[in-house]
């Protein structure tokens, strides 16, 4: 149905009244943030209606180059890179228009002076369902196949330890059960993917017939908006029931606090608030951390060995006993003395707490546990990339950061502008020295 169904069932979750329009039903998905100052001008000033057409201006865009290129100069090189306010307006007219030719529904603050201005966002639900399909996410449309108890010692074995593993699970909704299609967790899994990420604001998907349209990141990295970022689900702490509780009250009780640290991460909670990326660093980051508790007991049963044996360590002992009156060659040749080697006692001791027989056999089981560690990622990786449905995702290649291209242009118009000022330096100074010479030959 073309209904959207975050407009409906959202009464039981806790959510914060600044989340939607001013109507109270969309909810705001994304914020787009700009500087806003208006300057006096007899020029009109450009808008686009509200149908999203835009009709494409050139003579202002060409007026605009034409008074940048008039500052002539070797100044006005240097300010090619650096936008003015009028282009920026345009360029943020002429992206919206584009946001609202893909379909998204926009709410903008009342104009003012100056200041900061915000952008309000909503994707209505025919437009993630047909973006969906274009970019092939699989949501599940059934519940998940559950595999047959096992009954006998095999089912007692599985009783006592999903006993012992309940301590340490999270206490969040299972994200697999879908109540029907248009469910609220369907529609989050499938609005995560847009919203997490500026990908529904970049040309090469949600954009697919606006190619005119620059991303997004570029936009940042050229002033013409200050901030993109999606809005939290309402306040962090809970002021309901438990089942009211929204997916960030979930995650600052069930992940974001010291209390619940000996229990596993939910893992697909924070994949489905924060999308993929970091879904995948905190499994990995989760996994490394529980490997690591195998190498830190037998890290400490070296240390203690190392305390209860340092005594019967023979270097030590002789180290330590003044009766042998060890004496050492100076340290240099010129101002050092003679130095008995008793005085380094406490050294040689404790350099044999970390350095002692059982070290060696740590350093091996590290080795072997590096080896362990990858292959355990691995198939970690492989299970969530299949659970995510991230196994048709195809490497792109590395793209230049839009700050970096600004960066890179700026510096070049410097150098350009650098390479000027020496031409023209170095031409008046062949003049001058010409000048004098004719001057010099008509004296003669």
């Amino acid at each position: 149905t073309g209904e959207d169904p975050e407009l409906r069932g959202m009464s039981g979750i806790d959510l914060g009244p600044g989340l939607f329009f001013a109507d109270g039903k969309r909810k705001v998905d994304y914020i787009l943030c700009y500087k806003y100052k208006k300057r006096r001008s007899s020029k009109p000033r450009l808008s686009i209606s509200s149908n999203g057409n835009l009709p494409i201006i050139l003579p202002v865009r060409l007026e605009a180059e034409a008074e940048s290129g008039e500052a002539g100069g070797a100044g006005g090189d240097a300010e090619d890179s650096k936008l003015t306010e009028e282009e920026k307006a345009l360029m943020r007219e002429e992206f919206e228009a584009g946001l609202l030719e893909a379909g998204l529904q926009i709410e903008r603050d009342k104009e003012k002076l100056n200041g900061i201005s915000f952008i309000r966002l909503h994707i209505p639900w025919s437009i993630l369902s047909r973006e969906a399909e274009l970019q092939k996410i699989k949501v599940a449309v059934k519940k998940k196949c559950e595999l047959r108890k096992r009954t006998g010692i095999a089912g007692m074995w599985d009783t006592v330890i999903s006993q012992l593993n309940r301590p340490f699970q999270p206490d969040v909704p299972d994200n697999d059960i879908h109540k029907d299609s248009q469910s609220r967790v369907n529609f989050k899994t499938l609005k995560h993917s847009f919203i997490r990420d500026k990908l529904h604001l970049h040309p090469k998907t949600i954009f697919r017939n606006v190619t005119c349209v620059p991303c997004i990141s570029s936009l940042l990295a050229r002033g013409v908006y200050i901030s993109a970022f999606p809005l939290h689900d309402g306040p962090f702490t809970r002021r309901g029931t438990k089942d009211q509780r929204n997916e960030r009250q979930l995650l600052h009780e069930e992940w974001a606090n010291y209390g619940v640290m000996f229990k596993y991460q939910p893992v697909d909670l924070i994949r489905k608030y924060f999308g993929e990326q970091i879904g995948l660093y905190f499994a990995w980051l989760g996994v490394y951390t529980q490997l690591l508790i195998p190498p830190s007991v037998l890290g400490i049963i070296v240390f203690l060995y190392g305390i209860l044996t340092v005594d019967t360590n023979v270097p030590s002992q002789e180290t330590c006993d003044d009766n042998l009156n060890i004496t050492m060659c100076p340290l240099c040749d010129a101002m050092c003395d003679y130095w008995r080697l008793s005085s380094v006692c406490s050294l040689a001791r404790a350099s044999y707490l970390f350095d002692n027989g059982a070290t060696v056999l740590f350093a091996i089981f590290m080795s072997l546990w590096a080896a362990c560690f990858l292959e355990h990622w691995k198939r970690r990786q492989m299970c969530l990339k299949h659970s995510w449905d991230l196994t048709s995702l195809e490497h792109e290649e590395d793209e230049l950061r839009p700050e970096y291209e600004e960066a890179l242009q700026e510096k070049k118009a410097k150098l350009k502008a650098q390479a000027k000022k020496k031409v023209s330096l170095h031409v008046s100074v062949q003049i001058s020295v010409q000048f004098l010479i004719l001057k010099a030959n008509f004296v003669c």
